[in-house]
């Protein structure tokens, strides 16, 4: 079994100048945070979900998740399990060890939609997570702040 750990989801924000979206990820029971540039779509799809948001109809995650249950599966976890030239590589883990790749924004708006946990591997957590020292817990804190702020419509129309 590859070590990993437990992931919680800090947010999404827009890097600027660019206006690519980043989630970011923080160890559930550690110090590194793992960012991870995303699409506008996906980035919506989170926002969503965090804040709580209910569309009149299934979103495609939404969508996922109700074919899942009705099929009579069970998603277990979903996994970060590798970082190759700046991509990251994802895995739904459900009932009975079944694995599908998937794409880590796909796999977290699921995760959030599903209740289940998020992991990465050690071994992506080695090559691109961040330890933010305490003199810079204030950058987490206005991260923060902003993801109260912002809304999904800050997120239409970024290129993907």
């Amino acid at each position: 079994m590859t070590m990993s750990s437990e992931m919680r989801v800090v947010g999404v924000r827009v890097e600027l100048p660019a206006n690519q979206p980043i989630l970011l990820l923080r160890e559930a029971h550690g110090e590194r945070y793992l960012p991870i540039w995303i699409g506008s779509v996906e980035a919506t799809a989170i926002a969503l979900e965090q804040q709580g948001v209910r569309p009149a109809r299934p979103l495609t995650h939404d969508l996922l998740k109700d074919v899942i249950g009705a099929l009579g599966r069970d998603l277990e976890q979903v996994r970060i399990t590798d970082l190759q030239e700046g991509t990251f590589f994802a895995e739904l883990v459900f009932d009975g060890d079944v694995r599908v790749s998937a794409r880590p924004s796909d796999s977290v708006a699921l995760a959030l939609r599903a209740g289940v946990p998020i992991h990465a591997d050690e071994s992506v957590l080695d090559e691109a997570g961040l330890i933010i020292p305490d003199e810079q817990e204030d950058e987490v804190e206005k991260f923060r702040e902003f993801l109260d702020s912002v809304s999904p419509e800050d997120f239409r129309g970024a290129d993907t």
